[in-house]
């Protein structure tokens, strides 16, 4: 840690997993969307990998007061990956950029990462990406992957010279076909620049009118997804399918594993092998427990 790193507060980070999931109706009515399986893990899984991958190890999870229970259950206090797990209600599903005045207490003052609970991303160089972005003391950096449903998502408009120009949600005809993926990255004043924000007209703290408080002082970094990365949102039944396939055939065409916080966290040095030996024997009947026992150095 750089001496201007180590005056800041770690990093933080939370998992939105509110909402109600009426886009995945009725599979939804009795269970949280992110505790639906993508493939062999729950959704959920996906997103805090991501976040342990940038080296973020104090988590806070937010969702419904009915759902919250389940995600006590599966995920504890984060101990067996080396890292920390907090929990928070969203009553209401009153919009992403209320999740900070949610949990302005717990960041108290650091900066820290959002991601939605649905989002799975996927890259070669992730860690890498990931990193640099968490490194970041002043700002916001946000990512962008070219889709062929942009009005589904904010979505960025670039001048000629690459920079950000505009980003407008769910728009009627999209200046382009880069949409905002559900993965965040914002300085310390994130919590005071959310309690600005005015609902917008359907009753919502917008994160794109979150962004464009950093856009419009020019701190919003803007950072393509391209070629060799994957980005998929798991919130309807084409695109749960999909992601579920898309897991599935890189697992085992490639032999390496996507979405699991304990390989993460052994890769991350949050665990010894010893611990992802002991994690892995408790799943040793299923594929994914035998390929983490073998990633520990297993007989």
């Amino acid at each position: 840690m750089t001496n201007a790193q180590s005056s800041h507060p770690p990093r933080k980070g939370i998992v939105l997993a509110g909402g109600s999931g009426t886009r995945l109706h009725p599979m939804t009515l009795a269970s949280s969307k992110q505790m639906l399986p993508v493939y062999d893990k729950p959704m959920i899984y996906y997103p805090l990998s991501t976040l342990m991958l940038a080296g973020i190890r104090d988590i806070m999870v937010i969702s419904t007061p009915q759902d919250l229970p389940q995600f006590r259950r599966l995920l504890g206090d984060g101990s067996q990956y080396g890292v920390s797990f907090s929990y928070r209600e969203q009553p209401t599903p009153d919009g992403i950029a209320q999740a900070f005045i949610i949990a302005e207490d717990w960041i108290d003052g650091a900066s820290c990462a959002l991601i939605l609970g649905d989002n799975l991303i996927f890259a070669d160089h992730l860690a890498q990406i990931l990193q640099k972005s968490a490194r970041l003391e002043h700002g916001a950096t946000v990512f962008a992957y070219q889709v062929r449903d942009p009005e589904r998502y904010g979505v960025v408009s670039f001048a000629p010279d690459g920079t950000a120009m505009d980003i407008v949600e769910k728009p009627r005809s999209p200046l382009s076909n880069w949409a905002v993926t559900g993965l965040y990255f914002y300085d310390a004043r994130v919590c005071e620049f959310a309690s600005r924000l005015a609902p917008s007209p359907r009753g919502e703290l917008e994160i794109t009118d979150l962004n464009m408080i950093y856009l419009q002082e020019r701190s919003l970094r803007v950072e393509p997804l391209g070629r060799g990365c994957a980005w998929l949102d798991a919130g309807m039944p084409d695109s749960l399918i999909q992601a579920g396939t898309f897991v599935q055939t890189i697992q085992s065409r490639q032999g390496m594993l996507i979405g699991s916080p304990a390989e993460v966290a052994f890769r991350m040095g949050y665990i010894d092998a010893e611990q992802l030996r002991h994690w892995a024997g408790r799943m040793i009947k299923t594929e994914l427990g035998r390929t983490l026992y073998a990633i520990a150095g297993g007989q």
